[in-house]
């Protein structure tokens, strides 16, 4: 087995792949910009490596950089954890070229899934279900294409994801204006301009297959994510089993998963993206070559440790396990507690956190990156945590979850901890009945509290008090929804501002 590893990444992924090194016995190394040199993950770390400026082009983007830490320290292998250099196949083509192990995919693999036009026609080629779409590297083009698939459609970029580079287009009148800003998002967080149109799905669920191969031949399916809370396209609650999916269309699901990724010959771990429209039909829509955020959803109903898993199959050992071997049990929910401001467009809030209190208790997981005193740099992704939970049935882990964000405390900056404690006790989202556009439908309830006015006299009285003592000490109370809750609970869950 790898002696040492070195962790071409920062904040709660360097932590949390920092942690199951540990645990293998394998000695760690990180790297850090200038802006990270009190990071979390440069302390918990054995090496440390500073490699730059804090722009990521000069430090965490610079492969140059990256290879000639793992040279000074003598590591063997790089893990990329997900980011910055994970999806860029020059990377893992470097790292061959270096003697070194890339903890993820081939080149290969990664540069044909890199290009969704390029995936696309490979995933066709394969029988994998995709959404009509087409070309538009031409204004024209794109006309042709929305024509033949019918309005509305999505104007998505050819490179990249997290919802860079995309337009959804209603109207033909409206797609020339589309896709000239798609295509200037897209050339500047990826360097390169080229979209593509699909066919919209309106409401669908955004549901991905988490798959792992090994360099044997062997790939099985750990099941199913339902990531459809999403704010501009980008993820802020998973789940799994998804509420809407049937085991059978689990099943089919995890085959198709499977199949896409045999056809690109596919080792390590890397997750199959589909919308599920409202009829229960699935389409291929894009795969990410690396570990996913929510991986831990994952983790806590299989039992399995999917760090660990990715560093046992670039060693090169085999799975171990076919696809009747791997099972789940109960259900997960993660929720993504960032630096930024539900009120303002869930703009970021970087700064200092003076005060941070994470919830403990059973089946309950904190994959953090600060602590108290840390700085949210404003130069990163303003990710503070990943919260999650296990329970046997959802009903029981969505109470669960209510209960831990109750006890989260993070002061100094905003966060997104009130939208949570919102959407957990939103109805429709208790009982399972979302979609990709849930926080937009529902934004005035979700965002601000606007629609949660209390039922009656006594609660409009409760209210005012909270209001005045919001007022004269400056915190922020979480409100409550139409359901009423106890005016000692939600007295309990205020938050301090800056």
């Amino acid at each position: 087995m790898f002696r040492k590893v070195l962790i071409a990444n920062r904040g709660e992924i360097a932590v949390r792949i920092i942690r199951t090194l540990r645990e293998m016995g394998i000695a760690t190394v990180a790297v850090y910009s200038d802006a990270d040199r009190e990071a979390l993950h440069v302390r918990l770390a054995d090496e440390a490596v500073h490699i730059g400026p804090p722009a990521p082009r000069e430090s965490y983007l610079c492969i140059d950089k990256i290879l000639g830490a793992a040279k000074r320290t003598g590591a063997e292998a790089i893990h990329p954890g997900y980011g910055f250099l994970s999806e860029n196949a020059g990377f893992s083509a470097a790292c061959a070229e270096a003697g070194v192990v890339f903890i993820g995919p081939p080149a290969s693999a990664i540069e044909a899934m890199g290009s969704k036009t390029a995936a696309r026609e490979r995933m066709i080629a394969a029988g994998v279900p995709v959404v009509p779409g087409g070309n538009a590297d031409t204004v024209e083009e794109a006309l042709t294409t929305a024509r033949r698939i019918g309005f509305p459609v999505m104007v998505k970029a050819a490179m990249g994801g997290g919802g860079k580079g995309m337009r959804l287009c209603m109207h033909e009148e409206d797609l020339e204006r589309a896709v000239e800003r798609a295509r200037s998002e897209a050339q500047k967080a990826f360097g390169d301009g080229k979209v593509y149109l699909e066919k919209a799905i309106l409401k669908p669920r955004h549901v991905e297959v988490q798959v792992l191969g090994d360099k044997h031949g062997n790939v099985v399916h750990l099941f199913e994510r339902d990531c459809s809370i999403q704010r501009r396209h980008q993820k802020v609650v998973e789940e799994t089993p998804c509420p809407a999916a049937s085991d059978e269309l689990v099943r089919e699901m995890g085959e198709v998963a499977v199949r896409a990724a045999k056809a690109v010959d596919y080792c390590s771990a890397g997750t199959i993206e589909f919308l599920l429209d409202q009829d229960g039909g699935f389409y291929f829509l894009e795969m990410n070559t690396r570990l996913q955020v929510e991986h831990p959803i994952t983790e806590w109903v299989t039992g399995l440790d999917l760090v660990r898993e990715m560093v046992r199959v670039a060693w090169g050992e085999p799975l171990g396990y076919g696809q009747e071997q791997v099972t789940r049990r109960g259900a997960a929910i993660e929720v993504r507690v960032y630096a930024e401001d539900p009120a303002t467009g869930f703009l970021p809030s970087p700064g200092k956190v003076t005060t941070l209190v994470t919830p403990n208790g059973p089946f309950l997981r904190d994959d953090g990156g600060v602590y108290a005193g840390a700085e949210v740099s404003s130069y990163y992704d303003p990710l503070i945590s990943k919260l999650s939970v296990w329970a046997p049935t959802r009903a029981l882990a969505v109470e669960r979850m209510r209960r831990a964000l109750g006890e989260y405390v993070v002061s100094g900056i905003r966060t997104n901890l009130p939208f949570h404690e919102r959407l957990f006790r939103h109805a429709a989202f208790v009982e399972g009945r979302y979609h990709t556009g849930f926080i937009d439908e529902h934004k005035r309830a979700l965002l601000r509290g606007e629609d949660e006015a209390p039922a009656d006299e006594a609660a409009l009285a409760i209210a005012l008090a909270v209001a005045v003592s919001r007022k004269q000490k400056r915190v922020e109370p979480i409100a409550e929804n139409s359901s009423g809750t106890s005016p000692w609970l939600a007295q309990h869950r205020a938050r301090l501002l800056r």
